[in-house]
């Protein structure tokens, strides 16, 4: 419980303190390859009009903005994440939507019926989570049977040099270039661990599993820096 809590108080200090430079840096960190894996996730999700959605941890919204051109007028998104000063950055982006509500709160209890939306989702939040297994049990339980839930997560190459390369880059470019661009070294230090520790591809399919989901497959993205999983409830 008290490593729980600890990672916890730590990730929110993080968050709050980077909030202002968080998209552009999430551009620099990943070469704008972001913003690509997130538009061939949402292909394969096929949003139809009319969906309700849930986006986890959804930080500055720019998922939740996306989902929402989806679903159009008549669906509705709710994005949630526990960093006040990142749903600041979101309510000024999302001010002229009219089918998002973002809300703050913990992806660990997340404050919803069971069985109430189409899709929930999580990008690159589910590393900075406390418990993998409990937070996907929970995007679970939300979602409506037949429903999809979808992880858009920073992985593990499997490419032996690609591998090494990308060991080098998070432990030390990427804090280098939160110290050149957000003066935050020690944050970016701090997230590099969280994406170094996390799940490989095939590990966080068996998690899925284990949460209960079905029909579960997963693509990686750039030579397995990144990947996304998808399972039905």
């Amino acid at each position: 419980m008290q490593e729980q809590q600890s990672k916890e108080e730590k990730v929110h200090n993080v968050f709050e303190k980077i909030y202002g430079n968080y998209d552009k840096m999430n551009s620099v960190i990943s070469f704008q390859q972001h913003k690509l894996w997130r538009k061939d996730t949402m292909k394969k999700m096929n949003v139809p009009k009319g969906a309700a959605c849930l986006d986890v941890c959804c930080g500055t919204a720019d998922w939740t903005i996306s989902l929402a051109d989806q679903v159009g007028p008549s669906g509705k998104v709710i994005g949630l994440d526990f960093s006040e000063n990142m749903l600041s950055i979101g309510k000024e982006k999302t001010a002229d939507y009219q089918n998002i509500e973002l809300l703050h709160g913990n992806a660990m209890e997340l404050p919803f019926p069971d069985n109430h939306f189409d899709f929930v989702t999580i990008g690159f939040g589910l590393r900075n989570v406390p418990n993998y297994l409990t937070v996907l049990k929970e995007m679970r339980r939300v979602v409506k049977p037949g429903g999809m839930v979808v992880c858009l997560e920073t992985s593990q190459p499997t490419m032996p040099i690609f591998k090494q390369g990308y060991y080098v880059y998070f432990r030390y470019i990427m804090p280098l270039f939160g110290k050149l661009f957000a003066k935050s070294y020690k944050e970016y230090s701090w997230l590099q661990e969280s994406a170094r520790d996390f799940p490989g591809m095939k590990e966080l399919a068996t998690m899925f599993k284990e949460a209960g989901l079905h029909k579960v497959t997963y693509k990686p993205y750039f030579g397995g820096v990144a990947a996304v999983h998808l399972g039905y409830k």
